[in-house]
């Protein structure tokens, strides 16, 4: 991930996002995770955010996501999982009988902060500036 400038700012933020399907079901395979993985795409241009690293596993998804400080991670994550969702019944709807109640993501997501230097770093340099 390398630095990144826009009008007022530079930054280097990255996020490891990760999600389920609705009751852990391993519905995301073969032709869905091309899908997927075109739509995900898509909805990160749309809104401009990069995902840097992608997986589909059967059951979950893991995106490695750079963003500006502007981008909320929570307008990032439902468009990812509202349009792809919404796309993706369209596309086959045979899925949604798969899953009770007719929804594809479970509500719930991790989101982790990346960086290039460890919180112990960031937190030595801290307690050292007064020095």
């Amino acid at each position: 991930m390398e630095l990144k400038r826009n009008r007022n700012s530079v930054y280097q933020i990255g996020y490891h996002v990760v999600w389920c399907t609705k009751y852990r079901k391993s519905i995301l395979q073969g032709k869905i995770v091309d899908f997927l993985k075109e739509m995900f795409s898509k909805i990160a241009n749309d809104n401009n955010f990069v995902i840097e690293k992608m997986e589909i596993m059967p059951d979950h998804v893991h995106l490695f996501v750079s963003a500006s400080p502007n981008i909320l991670i929570a307008d990032m994550l439902k468009s990812l999982k509202g349009v792809s969702a919404r796309l993706l019944f369209k596309k086959h709807p045979e899925i949604k009988k798969q899953l009770y109640g007719g929804h594809l993501w479970n509500p719930s997501y991790y989101v982790g902060t990346v960086g290039q230097i460890s919180e112990d770093a960031v937190k030595r340099y801290i307690e050292e500036q007064k020095k």
